[in-house]
């Protein structure tokens, strides 16, 4: 195309006849168009990527060299400054905690991972921005800012995806390649024709070989393949997906294993339990083991587990009037349960509760006398049956006066899906085959 505008305009201007102008425009009018097109979808993602950096903590507690504390917003934050983080705080960047009153922090990375259940971070670990403080509070030295954190990183990439060239531009390239190999040999077989047989005037010529060359190359096939990709990214991002490049429309046209998070994606992150299929080891009842569970439960700064088992058994404000709490530990990866050590009232007896993962809780009671190996396998049956249904499963057990642990239910935990959930998938599958 650029050769044929050269020659449009520098070229054909023999027999004191003005340049080919209209030719000239009509092919500088193409290109325009197809640069136009690419260059706002291009623009258009960057402000996508844009309202995803903004998404960062506004403002936020700290303290530099030394000094007092002060508001300042995450944008200004260096490495080295002392952040204070609380209750419901955003995380402004990435950090190490120095210090925490109640030795450790719950934090809800949902933003990053996806899931729903809060990690426990203690001092010198490691905490990452935009993540929220469920639990507790700390002190923490800001490491890393901007797009130098975990989060910066990942909105950069996705701002920087490489622009590479997509199969169907390659095989425009072959086709065109292919198409100038065959317009040079007939340029030069019409020069030689028109020129040295025929004897055609310079313009006459010039213009036949004008209209090989814009007629031999497929010249709307870019501006047909970019008009098609750019209407796909509009309809991408009326969706709310972000379109680095125009592209990512053919890639996805591809795709053949397509894998999506789960939690708050493909479920609605509002667990439930199913009383009705609660699982008991020991002569309880279920009101007894939802009892107990929401013994072992922070009613002060509660995850999603904690919530949902409170919720369930619909009667935490009684809790208090029942019971005194000694010791609570809260939930964390590495025990995978949490324990509650209290007093009952009426009888002055104090007692242990544990819940979480099975596995975990089990071990518990298997180092005691009065678990069996039957209820251990009937237990990992039941876990298996739950998780075939789509539960998770909740162990719970008591160690009472002294004694040891003992098996004493198992919860299934539902998160429902979402309402557009199984259609989604129906549409992926038909998009698919």
């Amino acid at each position: 195309m650029e050769i044929a505008a050269l020659v449009a305009i520098a070229v054909s201007n023999g027999e004191n006849k003005p340049p080919d102008w209209p030719d000239f425009i009509g092919i500088i009018l193409l290109l325009l168009l197809n640069a136009s097109i690419g260059y706002f979808e291009e623009h258009r993602a960057g402000n996508a990527v844009k309202s995803l950096m903004a998404s960062l903590a506004p403002e936020c507690r700290v303290k530099r060299n030394g000094g007092i504390w002060s508001t300042t917003p995450a944008s200004e934050l260096v490495p080295g400054d002392i952040v204070s983080i609380k209750l419901g705080n955003i995380i402004p960047a990435d950090g190490r905690i120095i210090s925490s009153p109640g030795g450790s922090i719950g934090l809800d990375q949902a933003a990053l991972t996806g899931e729903s259940l809060p990690v426990s971070k203690k001092p010198g670990d490691q905490i990452l921005s935009s993540t929220t403080c469920k639990q507790g509070e700390c002190e923490a030295i800001i490491i890393a800012t901007g797009t130098h954190t975990c989060f910066g990183r990942a909105a950069s990439i996705v701002g920087s995806a490489r622009d590479e060239i997509g199969h169907l531009q390659q095989i425009l390239a072959k086709i065109g390649n292919f198409c100038m190999v065959g317009i040079v040999v007939f340029v030069v077989a019409e020069i030689v024709v028109m020129y040295a047989v025929f004897h055609y005037r310079y313009r006459r010529g010039i213009d036949n070989i004008l209209v090989l060359l814009i007629g031999g190359l497929p010249i709307a096939m870019p501006t047909v393949l970019s008009v098609t990709m750019a209407i796909g990214a509009k309809q991408l991002s009326e969706k709310k997906a972000i379109v680095t490049r125009i592209t990512a429309i053919e890639e996805l046209a591809a795709v053949t294993i397509l894998c999506s998070d789960k939690t708050g994606t493909l479920t609605l992150n509002k667990l439930t339990i199913d009383k009705d299929s609660i699982e008991l080891y020991a002569d309880v009842t279920l009101d007894d083991v939802m009892r107990y569970a929401a013994y072992a439960s922070n009613q002060e700064h509660s995850d999603a587990i904690d919530t949902c088992v409170l919720e369930s058994f619909g009667h935490a404000d009684s809790i208090g009037r029942t019971i005194n709490i000694k010791s609570f530990i809260p939930f964390d990866p590495t025990n995978k349960r949490t324990q509650v050590t209290y007093e009952d009232k009426s009888t002055q007896l104090v007692h242990q509760v544990t819940k979480g993962m099975p596995e975990v809780v089990l071990g518990l009671c298997l180092g005691s006398q009065s678990e069996s190996s039957e209820k251990a396998d009937k237990m990992r049956s039941d876990v298996i049956k739950f998780a075939q249904r789509g539960f998770r499963s909740l162990a719970v057990a008591i160690k009472q006066n002294g004694g040891d642990f003992q098996l004493i239910g198992l919860l299934p935990i539902f998160d429902p899906p979402r309402e557009d959930t199984a259609e989604t998938i129906r549409k992926a599958i038909e998009l698919g085959t």
